[in-house]
């Protein structure tokens, strides 16, 4: 039976058998053959269990076939745990339930695939939480967290996750549901059959047995988590459940983890320590230790400059810094006492004066401001990543732990080796417990970035011993550590580890080559550029990509980490709704990779399995500002969607909506006739059997076409004072919602500045090109940002500002005019363009302009942000200017996008996926605001939403402030 015809008959088994889905084709199973690691291996399938029946199915038909099973959770891990030829089973769709809560005992039974900072967020209504939170907490799993037996940055407190797991209920490779917990008088440690209780008598006396050599060889550290734990056993009450912790799914498939939870603290604070050199910060973090803190995590140089440059962490980087620091030790303490704990920030502070650095603690106390130094703390290795080249920071001795006393010189004697090889470090994370995240920044696109980290890991591993720590001290041993296991424990261990294996698994039906028998960690045909790989870029790539050195190389900017899988912030809005790896940045980068590298086979780029791969992509930039990468996903689909259709043609519903600015005037004018849609049933069914417009959703009302109340006056009316304004007025306020632009000017004029208009060649109305570029009509948009941009230039030379009111559009001029005309020629305009509450919130806070606003004596203001705005940080912005009305109470709706993304809302085969991304968060919020309140949505897309979805008509913050407006 050859290959294909064997899996092919695997997953028409597993279809039959398994209530979840299976996939057994291309594309996912190249979406899944990644973690966050420099690994990739090609699994057979995937499936995603929806019970504990759906796993052992998925057992025994694997194994009836001769294939072997890797569990995955949030494909987080960095040494390529979750990756393997055989079956994927990804518990985290559907097995990520919290089945029991024990308030009094303070426990918890969870399934594997439940994230760590939804568990958090149940847990906090009752004061406690679940203390080991790595950084990914807002996409990892509990069973991925179990498999690998993480710590994350409080360990000092609170341990690993082995010390933290009470039991875990799995299926042994045969099938066999067994329970682990405490070894007991009536309880054997492991039940499920007389097999399991004597295999728990075996794995009892083997710990026995190597007791003495265990207590020889094992790294007296708190982080070591290689090898198979052993030394759990080796207690009056052993954990059996210890074993199974860190044993990375090779020995059982977890199906529950019973946790031991914590009181929440009821306040933390934080000292944000400077260091003039990373040395000196290594020598004094034991000292810190020494004053009883939860955390101390290092930020160091490569992330205070890099993340710079990031938007989302530039402000908060320069809050915390004083100067310009080599690094920086963040150093938390947590409790019930508030005044105790600030007492601790003067002890913090006598500590560092004392060992020479005086004036040099930041006092963190507010915990807005906590929050976001840990958000750019927990984005430390993304914020790495996001060098641009090939060269990047790789993971594979990435979290050695040694003794605090050798630090210093651990970590120096760590950077004359990479110095010696021709390369530099990045550091962070762990100082108080001696585990710093260490990756040498390499090309691993060669046969000599593989040979460069055999040798740097073969070396570090015996500065490790000589410095007496361990080698895998968070991450786990995957791939890259496993095989340095005989180095690190000895034959005689590992000859243990094996016998664990083996009593478990004798088949190595789970996981295989992970922790024993290992894999080779250089071996390039397991990595993610294999030899030959090659991104062949596309005939003529449609849009400007040299900012990333190609279109491929941006692609490559995923690392895999899956920030974008987290479910709270804008991106990525249709993961959030579909749960689906095909559907989030990191599965439509991999597809993009694979595709462009030729691993999915020919025209795998402009495929229609690409096109449903993007196809769900709203295209909201969030992860242009929160993919701390830079991974510009909305670009990207232009850029497919651009050669995609030059394949395939472009579908007349894709004209039409690209065309609307063309045709608009002429609608406007047939508007009592088009409007007539909406109210006659048969039309709307027409327009979805047609054109694939949804009859249930309203389509916009053409209005009678806007006038500007101005004359056309030349550029050299500009005085260049600060007060000249353009006021861009975009297709869809113009057709649709003319008393938006009839507001603004109001207030802009009340204000005090002077409008220009701008009379353009051939009197159409000026355009950014955005529904062109939404087909991928990339020559269409570079010729109406050519027309617009040469009518606005003359202008913003002379020192106007252009303004405007659809995020969509006027941020265009600052985003992709960049990619479609030369950037010198498009700059000027990208710096002179605001949206009309940026323009406002800057010259208000200047004392430039004045606005006489009514108090609107406490009325409330909802207000939802559209995701350009996020992604391009204006938010700040239209709350400023909201808040400058006096009386007006705004509260901010955190949401993530509202689902109509232009005519993705508007679409039958999308409409549901745009009614759930709205009921997520948005439509809840608007519906319980009181029948009084203001609704805030200065996006054409969201007002509209929010009216389908609620019958609430929402405002653009220009008739909020045109309402408010004086005498």
């Amino acid at each position: 039976m050859t290959t294909l015809s064997r899996d092919l008959a695997i997953e028409r088994r597993l279809t039959q058998a398994l209530q979840g889905e299976v996939r057994f084709d291309a594309f996912t199973r190249g979406r899944y053959a990644t973690d966050a690691s420099i690994y990739q291996i090609i699994p057979a399938g995937v499936v995603f269990p929806k019970s504990r029946d759906d796993v052992a199915a998925a057992l025994a038909i694997s194994r009836e076939a001769g294939i072997s099973v890797v569990a995955r959770g949030g494909g987080t891990s960095q040494n390529g745990q979750p990756v393997g030829q055989g079956l994927v089973v990804d518990f985290s769709r559907h097995l990520n339930n919290i089945r029991e809560f024990d308030l009094a005992a303070e426990t918890a039974t969870v399934e594997p695939g439940l994230v760590l900072e939804h568990l958090n967020g149940r847990l906090r209504r009752d004061g406690l939480f679940f203390p080991v939170e790595p950084s990914t907490a807002s996409r990892c799993t509990i069973g991925g967290m179990t498999g690998n037996n993480s710590c994350g940055a409080r360990s000092i407190r609170y341990g690993k996750m082995v010390d933290n797991v009470l039991a875990i209920e799995a299926l042994l490779p045969d099938g066999t549901a067994i329970r682990s917990g405490i070894r007991g008088a009536n309880d054997p440690g492991i039940t499920g059959s007389q097999a399991a209780e004597s295999l728990a008598d075996r794995m009892v006396a083997l710990a026995d047995r190597e007791r003495s050599e265990i207590d020889r060889v094992f790294p007296k550290v708190q982080r070591r988590v290689g090898g198979y734990n052993l030394d759990a056993l080796l207690t009056e009450r052993p954990n059996l459940a210890g074993l199974l912790v860190g044993s990375e799914g090779t020995l059982a498939l977890t199906t529950a983890v019973t946790l031991k939870l914590s009181p929440l603290p009821v306040h933390r604070v934080m000292g944000v320590c400077h260091f003039p050199s990373f040395r000196s910060a290594m020598e004094t973090t034991r000292h810190l230790v020494e004053l009883g803190p939860v955390a101390v995590e290092l930020v160091d140089e490569n992330v205070l400059v890099l993340g710079a440059d990031i938007p989302m962490f530039r402000r908060t980087l320069a809050d915390i810094t004083k100067g310009r620091p080599n690094c920086l030790l963040l150093v938390e303490f947590a409790g019930d006492d508030l005044a105790g704990l600030r007492q601790d920030l003067r002890r913090l502070d006598q500590a560092m004066a004392d060992h020479g650095f005086p004036d040099s603690v930041v006092e963190v106390v507010e915990p807005p401001r906590q929050r976001s130094v840990w958000e750019v703390r927990e984005a430390c290795l993304n914020i790495m990543m996001s060098m641009k080249g090939d060269g990047k920071p790789i993971s594979f001795i990435e979290d050695c732990a040694v003794p605090l006393e050798y630090l210093a010189d651990y970590t120096s004697a760590i950077t004359e080796l990479f110095a010696r090889h021709g390369t530099r470090g990045t550091w962070y994370a762990h100082a108080s417990v001696g585990c710093l995240h260490v990756r040498p920044i390499l090309n691993m696109k060669g046969e000599a970035g593989a040979r460069t980290m055999r040798a740097v890991a073969e070396e570090a591993c015996d500065l490790v011993r000589r410095f007496e720590g361990s080698h895998s001290g968070e991450h786990g041993d995957g791939i890259s550590r496993s095989e340095f296991h005989e180095r690190m424990f000895g034959r005689r261990l590992v000859a243990a580890f094996e016998e664990v294996k083996d009593a478990f698994d004798p088949k190595a039906e789970l996981n295989p080559g992970k922790v024993v028998r290992p894999l080779r960690m250089d071996d390039r045909a397991l990595m993610r550029f294999p030899p030959g790989y090659d991104t062949a870029e596309p005939v003529r790539p449609a849009l400007d990509w040299s900012d990333w050195g190609g279109f491929g190389r941006a692609v490559e900017m995923c690392n895999n980490n899956g920030t974008c899988r987290k479910t709270s912030g804008v991106m990525c809005p249709s993961y959030m709704v579909t749960r689906d790896e095909q559907h989030v940045t990191r599965g439509r980068a991999n597809s993009l990779r694979l595709a462009i590298s030729g691993q999915l086979g020919p025209d795998a780029f402009t495929s229609h399995e690409m096109k449903a791969t993007l196809d769900l992509c709203v295209s909201c930039k969030g992860c242009r500002r929160e993919c701390p990468t830079g991974v510009d996903m909305a670009k990207m689909k232009v850029e497919f969607l651009s050669h995609y259709h030059a394949r395939h043609g472009l579908p007349l519903r894709e004209r039409l909506v690209a065309h609307l600015p063309r045709y608009a005037p002429v609608a406007a004018r047939l508007a009592p006739l088009l409007n007539l849609r909406d109210r006659i049933g048969p039309i709307a069914r027409a327009t979805e059997r047609f054109l694939g417009l949804s009859s249930r959703r309203s389509l916009p009302r053409w209005r009678k076409p806007w006038r500007e109340h101005r004359a056309p006056s030349g550029p050299e009316a500009v005085r260049g004072d600060g007060l000249d304004l353009v006021l861009f007025a975009d297709t869809f306020n113009r057709a649709f919602e003319p008393e938006n632009l009839d507001a603004a000017e109001r207030v802009l004029v009340a204000a005090g500045y002077r409008l220009h208009r701008v009379a353009p060649e051939g009197g159409r109305s000026l355009c950014c090109g955005r529904t062109y570029l939404s087909a991928g009509m990339v020559d269409a948009a570079r010729r109406e940002a050519r027309r617009t941009l040469d009518a606005l230039a003359p202008y913003v030379a002379r020192g106007a500002r252009v303004v405007g009111l659809e995020p969509s559009c006027l941020l265009t001029f600052r985003d992709e005019f960049g990619s479609l005309l030369p950037k010198a020629e498009a700059d000027p305009l990208a710096f002179a363009s605001f949206l009309l509450e940026e323009a406002l919130a800057a010259d208000l806070t200047a004392g430039r302009v004045r606005l006489p606003l009514r108090d609107q004596g406490g009325r409330v203001a909802h207000l939802h942000g559209h995701c350009h705005q996020k992604a391009f940080g204006a938010m700040g912005a239209v709350e400023q200017v909201l808040r400058a009305i006096p009386g007006l109470d705004v509260k901010p709706i955190e949401s993530s996008c509202c689902g109509m993304a232009g005519a993705f809302g508007y679409r039958a085969d999308t409409i549901d996926v745009s009614l759930a991304m709205a009921e997520l968060a948005l439509l809840p919020a608007v519906r319980a605001a009181g029948p009084d309140d203001l609704v805030v949505a200065d996006g054409t897309s969201c007002r509209h939403q929010i009216h389908d979805g609620t019958g609430r008509d929402a405002l653009h913050v220009a008739r909020v402030l045109d309402g408010a407006l004086g005498a």
